[in-house]
C-alpha cells in the first residue's frame, strides 16, 4: 500500500489543510482579537505547525516514490524562494514568537 492509500494519511492532510485554511482567514482579523483571542490564535497556530512538522517528517521517512517526490517539490518550491522546510518553520517560529511577545507586552489587547 502506498503513503497516500492509508487512510490514516488522507485524513490527517485533509485536516491540516482545514485547519490551515480556517487559522488563515480566521488571522485576517487577528489585530481585532482581545488579549485572550490573540494568545489562543497563537497557540492553535504552534498546534497546527507541530502537525504539520510531524506529517512532513512521515514523508521524509517514508520510503513510498509518491511521498519522496511531494518532499521534493516542497523543496523546490521552497528552494524558488531561497528557503529550505527547516528555514519555513524556523521563520514562522519566529513570527509566532514576535506575536507572543507582542501580546506580553501589551497586557490590555
Amino acid at each position: 500500500m502506498g503513503f497516500f492509500d492509508s487512510d490514516i494519511v488522507q485524513q490527517e492532510a485533509k485536516q491540516l489543510f482545514e485547519d490551515y485554511q480556517s487559522l488563515m482567514q480566521l488571522g485576517g482579523s487577528y489585530g481585532k482579537f482581545d488579549r485572550d483571542g490573540k494568545v489562543l490564535y497563537i497557540e492553535r497556530m504552534e498546534e497546527m505547525m507541530d502537525r504539520y512538522r510531524i506529517f512532513m517528517k512521515r514523508f521524509e521517512l517514508s520510503d513510498d516514490f509518491m511521498a519522496r517526490m511531494t518532499v521534493e517539490q516542497l523543496q523546490t518550491q521552497l528552494g524558488q524562494f531561497g528557503m529550505t522546510p527547516q528555514q519555513m518553520f524556523d521563520n514562522m517560529n519566529r513570527t509566532l514568537e514576535r506575536m507572543k511577545q507582542e501580546v506580553e507586552s501589551n497586557p490590555f489587547g
